[in-house]
């Protein structure tokens, strides 16, 4: 189990990770997220309470909203002791695709891998949890691990795939997602997991 020091120490690097890879300002008018810096868009700012203007968003700021809405509130946090690797995928892909979905693709992974019986409904909870420390001493925690990030990635480049074929204006973005979203975790991380 991972000590409070280190933990907190995996969500600077969790958050670090995510505000490199989403880069500055951008205002692309064919982007689904709009106005966006360091990838917080300007309607999450806002929600949150920020009223400056999105070039100049503060490090903080972003780094609170982060904290807050992709990692607390989604319930991952609790997880990271677990599983630091699982725990990235997690939130990078809430990042990039809003809360609901990796919540419901873990919990049915979950299901699917481990033969639990949670319900899918996203919210990862003390239940889902539970049901995935279980499976750890099942299967083993670094088999489980990889087995996890495939079964997340697949269902991103799944719904990417969905997206574009639902939208095409978004195919322009496709390649990008599927480059710098899919596979990004390295499976050698699951090794810290056991």
């Amino acid at each position: 189990m991972a000590s409070k020091r280190a933990i907190a120490g995996i969500v600077l690097a969790l958050i670090s990770g995510v505000i490199a890879l989403e880069g500055g300002y951008v205002n692309d008018p064919l982007d689904p997220g709009g106005e966006t810096n360091k990838g917080i868009t300007k309607r999450v700012a806002v929600a949150k309470g920020y009223t400056g203007p999105m070039r100049t968003i503060p490090h903080d700021v972003v780094v609170s909203i982060y904290y807050d809405d992709y990692l607390v509130a989604p319930g991952y946090e609790p997880l990271i002791a677990i599983d630091a690797a699982v725990t990235e995928e997690l939130f990078d892909t809430t990042v990039n695709m809003g809360p609901a979905r990796p919540g419901r693709w873990f919990q049915q992974s979950i299901n699917a891998q481990c033969g639990a019986r949670l319900a899918v409904d996203g919210r990862v909870g003390p239940a889902t949890i539970a049901a995935y420390s279980a499976c750890q001493r099942r299967v083993g925690a670094a088999p489980l691990c990889v087995a996890m990030l495939d079964r997340l990635d697949g269902a991103q480049r799944a719904e990417y795939d969905r997206l574009v074929r639902a939208r095409p204006t978004l195919k322009r973005f496709h390649r990008g997602w599927a480059t710098h979203r899919i596979g990004n975790v390295d499976r050698a991380k699951c090794r810290a997991a056991t």
